[in-house]
């Protein structure tokens, strides 16, 4: 997806559509994520764990505002760097 252009290397990773519709509906400027592409990784990614509920989902969306706000080549560089050591991390 990321050769095909439909997905950046790093930004707001993309959520299901119907819950989508959801979260835009509790979450206020919750569509302000969908300002850039989404990405195969992202701030939100590296910094919380997987939304289970829609408080988790509102504390990842303050990741992603952190993102919007901050985007740099230098922070991008960072979450990629952060992603591949989750990789390679024993758990």
């Amino acid at each position: 997806n990321v050769l095909k252009g439909e997905l950046s290397l790093v930004g707001p990773r993309p959520e299901r559509p119907e819950f989508v519709k959801l979260l835009e509906k509790e979450i206020p400027y919750y569509h302000l994520r969908h300002l850039i592409k989404p990405g195969f990784t992202g701030w939100a990614q590296i910094k919380f764990h997987y939304a289970r509920s829609l408080m988790d989902s509102f504390e990842k969306f303050q990741y992603d505002l952190y993102y919007l706000k901050n985007r740099s080549f230098l922070l991008d560089l960072k979450i990629l760097l952060k992603t591949f050591q989750l990789f390679f991390k024993k758990e």
